[in-house]
């Protein structure tokens, strides 16, 4: 009978156990492949941004700035959009812009827009304001509010063409509170502007009021609490926090306002088409580029166009600066 000494089985149970030699290999081939890994997906993490950035650049100036640049190109010529040869004028269509009555007349039509505009301003301004605070049936009104913004802007033309036509809606409602002759709210060129501009405040009122109540929101609720401690009414919680806080907010409305005012065409071109003096620049721009065959010519009206909207948004970016406001 054999007896196995402890020294006997040392090396049995070494011979048992894997070598740790061989171990290391597997994990150095393993290494080598995740190394070789690594790198690829740097690279792919680093490009994919640049990937998404370059889709969104590539649209945007093939579809605005590749067509900025043909505008220009066309205020220099004469095309009248069917020739294929174009021929060089200089600048014969910016003089004509400035120099013909009836092209640069049109520009005064937009005043009564840019009136409008301030009157449509403090309507958002005021039921913001309100509605801000816990009001019943408060986001009732504020789909009322905002509800004319989301129609499309040739619906709300016919509805308004139908509400001020003769003997339509607006006439048999004044006529209930005994207004027998009321003016021709389309046909008179004393009132109709002031009828387009009271269908345009309709619309994009709501518009304005989404911007000042997210605004007016965003401001701290402590500040209120501290007012109210204080014994202030809201019309002092109005000019001590509220109008500091989103005066921000008031410029970005007024920039959109002006740039509104002086390119207004679905309103008046739905339903007026132009006539009885409402004509706007817009509408001039595109009778000349599609009835008269002008289109070097519209092309310049819409150049001016956009350099009279860039002049007034830098004025008013320097008579309003934007200023941090810390109401803290």
């Amino acid at each position: 009978m054999s007896i196995s000494t402890p020294d006997a089985a040392k090396p049995q149970a070494a011979a048992a156990l894997p070598a740790p030699e061989q171990a290391h290999p597997s994990r150095g081939s393993g290494r080598g492949t995740g190394g070789a890994q690594r790198p690829r997906r740097g690279v792919m993490q680093h490009l994919t941004p640049w990937l998404f950035l370059a889709a969104a650049v590539g649209l945007l100036l093939l579809f605005t700035y590749w067509p900025a640049l043909n505008l220009f190109y066309y205020s220099v010529t004469d095309w009248d959009g069917i020739d294929q040869t174009k021929n060089l004028v200089g600048f014969e269509n910016y003089v004509q812009v400035f120099t013909d009555p009836r092209i640069f007349q049109v520009f005064f039509v937009s005043l009564y827009y840019f009136a409008a505009s301030f009157f449509q301003i403090a309507i958002a301004l005021y039921f913001a304001t309100i509605l801000s605070f816990s009001t019943r049936f408060s986001s009732f009104f504020r789909g009322v509010l905002f509800f004319p913004y989301l129609i499309n802007g040739v619906a709300v033309g016919f509805v308004f063409l139908y509400l001020f036509q003769p003997g339509g809606t607006l006439d048999t409602v004044l006529g209930w509170f005994g207004v027998v002759d009321p003016p021709q709210w389309l046909g008179d060129p004393d009132i109709v502007n002031w009828s387009l501009a009271g269908t345009s405040v309709w619309r994009y009122t709501g518009m304005g009021f989404v911007l000042f109540l997210g605004a007016i929101q965003s401001i701290p609720h402590e500040l209120y609490e501290a007012a109210d401690i204080d014994g202030a009414s809201r019309w002092a919680q109005f000019w001590a926090i509220i109008f500091p806080g989103i005066r921000r907010v008031i410029g970005l409305t007024v920039i959109l306002a002006i740039a509104g005012s002086l390119s207004v065409f679905e309103v008046p071109f739905v339903m007026t088409g132009g006539a009885n003096g409402s004509s706007t620049f817009v509408i001039q721009t595109l009778q000349t580029a599609f009835s008269y065959r002008q289109v070097g010519l519209a092309s310049a009206m819409a150049v001016v166009l956009l350099f009279v909207v860039l002049i007034v948004t830098w004025i008013q970016r320097k008579v309003f600066p934007d200023e941090k406001v810390d109401l803290t």
